[in-house]
């Protein structure tokens, strides 16, 4: 087992993505904590994971329950070695339709609850001064711009660059900072998504959600256990010398 004895923070993790990491994760023999805003979701989630799931309450853009949640960890493995900021969310809207109130609910989630959970993260591994790693969910919108994403993709794009920062900052204390950045992953969220595109362009539901995944090389949509392989690689000793750096887990759809 590849993260035996690992203890792991993954936040968003009561569902979709974030669960299927915990659940990697715990089956690569690491203890993970659950956190979620629904601490009731994150206490279900854990429960059906097993013995080496817990909940945490976890609220990212709240400085009290980052610091909480970190604290959290620490006092029932002994430390972090591993976080994941997985938390996110999505609005889109033309570039005329939005609102202050959208754009800074996803900055104040997407970028300030990666930069300031990461922090805390870090401070954590510093003072226990046996390095880690940090993985950063970022996307392929923040690769490009796309019409009515300007925000989400905005952020996603601040998620990556922090990224390399943080990557470049962090490794003199032998924190890996990396990021990955899933295609169209089919979710809780892309049903959201998909709502959304149904509204601003017209489209019957599930429309969108059907030509992106034709549109994808690959053939499909991607699933939240396509990802697995590259965050269980990226929290092991295998990455040791990969420092700030963004890897496309996206069927094809984006090169770089």
């Amino acid at each position: 087992m590849r993260l035996a004895g690992k203890s792991a923070l993954i936040t968003g993790a009561a569902r979709g993505i974030g669960r299927a990491f915990a659940e990697a994760y715990a089956g690569e023999g690491a203890t993970v904590a659950i956190a979620d805003i629904n601490l009731e979701a994150a206490e279900k989630t854990a429960a059906e994971i097993g013995g080496r799931a817990y909940a945490v309450m976890l609220d990212v853009s709240d400085q009290a329950s980052i610091d909480a949640a970190v604290k959290a960890v620490e006092t029932k493995t002994g430390g972090l070695d591993i976080l994941i900021n997985n938390a996110a969310l999505f609005d889109l809207a033309p570039i005329v339709d939005i609102t202050r109130a959208s754009y800074e609910k996803l900055f104040s989630v997407n970028v300030a609850g990666t930069l300031f959970m990461l922090q805390a993260a870090a401070r954590s591994m510093i003072a226990r001064g046996k390095g880690g790693r940090i993985i950063n969910m970022a996307s392929q919108a923040g690769r490009r711009g796309e019409p009515p994403v300007g925000v989400y993709c905005a952020t996603k794009a601040a998620v990556i660059s922090l990224t390399q920062s943080a990557g470049l900052d962090l490794i003199k204390h032998r924190i890996n900072v990396n990021g990955i950045a899933p295609g169209v992953v089919d979710s809780d969220m892309w049903d959201q998504v998909d709502a959304l595109f149904a509204k601003y362009e017209n489209r019957p539901r599930g429309e969108k959600k059907r030509l992106v995944g034709e549109g994808v090389p690959y053939g499909r949509m991607g699933k939240p256990q396509d990802l697995t392989g590259m965050a269980i690689f990226l929290a092991s000793s295998e990455a040791e010398y990969i420092v700030a750096q963004t890897y496309n887990v996206d069927g094809g759809q984006w090169m770089s």
